[in-house]
């Protein structure tokens, strides 16, 4: 058997785990055999879950029955213990007995459990949340989305190298574009902060990315850049704003469509078209926040999505590893 990726997997954070989690490792399992699970959390029901659906030689059980919880605070989670789920699975990754950590549980404490255990990357001040964006041609990553509310300048400069080579590994072809989200896209526009950060990239040259400057809120999706830098506080509110959007423009045609005759008629002349909308629009498809800074990468599932959504999440999991990330950031910052 070849080398294995080795995954991490907190089974027991988010909605309806670890059934959800266990569900989500099958279904990637069905079609890509190239991890191998170690799994942390309650081994009865891990097994109730999972036995004679893989083979054994693709996962492990780490038996626990202690958890954080999704109300716990970052303190409260970081008290519970070394010996939950979540913890041990980023231990693992600690120890060099796996690759890559993954979770759907509390957000706030997977970073603080994660900064706990892991090493920062050597000169690099502030980790960042960074997750992936469709846009009109093709994908986005965007950092920070929430770990950090103020960000000094050299913050700035790190996220843009670090979110360049997370695309760089995700999309080897392909060549990161950077751009600061701002308001506006003259020079002249912004704080001190990000303009002091404009100049630095300005004058840097780097093999890594390309650097095109401000881009605005309502320029996120054009796909003109591939890599959006901001503060974590801009960057949240960013986010929020565009999945706010999503769910209204899909609610707005759904009623648009059922609400006679005429739009019912209408769907079932467009069925096409409307399964490639919604598939585009489909959050499942985008799921797995990357915690990236330190020296083993995190990831974080969101908590509600369902199975199909955190096995794509594990296909990023594969992907950060085949693309050689935290090397990528080393050889750049």
């Amino acid at each position: 058997m070849k080398d294995l990726i080795k995954i991490a997997v907190d089974a027991m954070g988010g909605d309806g785990s670890p059934k959800k989690i266990i569900d989500g490792i099958i279904h990637n399992h069905k079609s890509s055999q190239e991890s191998f699970f170690k799994i942390f959390g309650d081994e009865a029901e891990i097994k109730k879950n999972l036995d004679n659906k893989i083979d054994k030689n693709y996962y492990e059980i780490f038996n626990t029955s202690n958890v954080v919880k999704s109300t716990d605070s970052p303190l409260e989670a970081a008290k519970r213990g070394k010996d939950t789920s979540m913890w041990l699975a980023i231990e693992s990754v600690k120890n060099k007995e796996s690759d890559i950590v993954i979770s759907a549980g509390n957000t706030g404490a997977l970073l603080v459990i994660a900064k706990l255990n892991l090493k920062m990357i050597e000169n690099i001040d502030k980790p960042a949340l960074s997750a992936l964006w469709p846009n009109k041609k093709g994908m986005s990553v965007v950092l920070d989305l929430g770990a950090n509310i103020e960000c000094s300048s050299k913050n700035l400069v790190d996220f843009s190298i670090m979110g360049a080579s997370l695309y760089k590994s995700l999309y080897p072809l392909e060549q990161p574009n950077v751009a600061l989200l701002n308001i506006g896209s003259e020079e002249l526009k912004g704080n001190e902060i990000i303009k002091e950060t404009f100049q630095t990239l300005n004058e840097k040259k780097s093999d890594n990315f390309n650097f095109s400057g401000y881009i605005e809120g309502n320029q996120l999706m054009n796909g003109e850049v591939n890599v959006i830098v901001s503060d974590g506080f801009t960057g949240n509110v960013a986010l929020k704003t565009a999945e706010g959007t999503a769910n209204f423009i899909t609610e707005e045609l759904k009623k648009a469509l059922g609400g006679s005759i005429m739009g019912k008629i209408s769907s079932l002349l467009n069925i096409t078209n409307l399964k490639k909308f919604k598939k585009r629009l489909d959050p499942r498809l985008y799921n797995g926040a990357i915690f990236i800074g330190l020296d083993a990468p995190v990831i974080k599932s969101h908590g509600g999505t369902d199975f199909i959504g955190f096995s794509n999440s594990l296909d990023v999991c594969n992907r950060i590893i085949k693309g050689n990330l935290i090397n990528k950031i080393k050889d750049n910052i």
